[in-house]
């Protein structure tokens, strides 16, 4: 009876989820794939019924880049302000698929629009998870330069998320991209100092410092294998881990 309990009691109370704009992709090449916002919040209403308290960042990559923006001659500032934008559609298809789910959520943005969503405020978010409500973060920091995992960095903080669970398309971090190197190594454990100082390129340097300031490991994982969110937060080794001891 205890070892059925311990199998599903979960290892962290409130959480922080990274995704990424490409993660809605699917198999498209641009745009937003339904089926993949539907099984994505498949895998956090798993989570959200074990009684976790849910927190989500998402990029807009798959939408528009504002680096990427900016070679191509348009401003940088504009570039990146259209790339906040864009996480909020981002956020409202999360939003609408969770919603179906049966799970109550809540969207704040960084930047003010109040027909679309509320403004980020630390309490009223805390309020919210403390309620049972998925809080999905949009429009990043607010302001340019900034990437979506400072983003996920500064907004786990500020909640006090005890992990950040960043859902990849890979198994985890390597010690080279695996896309072009056939013999690179799955690292499943390691510090965030070491991180730094091997230049690993998995999450922006700034966003890896304020995760060790504030005491916030980092699990990177598959976010495509069904239930590997759920596995991780019930304390099963999914994917790496990014100690912030």
């Amino acid at each position: 009876m205890n070892m059925a309990l311990e199998a599903t009691s979960p290892k962290y109370r409130r959480i922080l989820v990274k995704l990424s704009g490409e993660m809605l992709l699917g198999r498209q090449g641009v745009g937003i794939d339904p089926e993949v916002c539907e099984a994505i919040a498949e895998e956090v209403s798993h989570v959200h019924q074990l009684g976790v308290e849910v927190a989500a960042t998402i990029g807009g990559g798959n939408i528009i880049r504002g680096a990427v923006l900016s070679r191509a001659g348009i401003d940088r500032v504009s570039g990146d302000y259209m790339g906040m934008l864009a996480t909020v559609i981002n956020g409202l298809a999360l939003q609408d698929a969770l919603e179906k789910k049966g799970v109550p959520t809540r969207m704040q943005t960084a930047i003010p629009m109040s027909g679309v969503a509320e403004p980020f405020i630390r309490r009223r978010a805390i309020r919210h998870l403390e309620k049972g409500r998925v809080v999905l973060f949009v429009a990043g920091t607010g302001n340019p330069y900034f990437s979506t995992d400072m983003t996920a960095a500064l907004r786990a903080a500020e909640i006090k998320a005890q992990i950040i669970l960043k859902g990849t398309k890979v198994d985890g971090l390597y010690d080279s991209d695996p896309k072009s190197n056939t013999d690179a190594i799955l690292i499943r454990e390691i510090q965030c100092q070491q991180v730094l100082e091997k230049e690993l390129k998995v999450i922006d340097p700034p966003a890896i410092a304020l995760c060790m300031e504030n005491h916030i490991p980092i699990i990177i994982f598959n976010l495509h294998n069904p239930g590997n969110l759920r596995r991780a937060i019930l304390g099963e080794q999914v994917g790496s881990l990014i100690r912030a001891d």
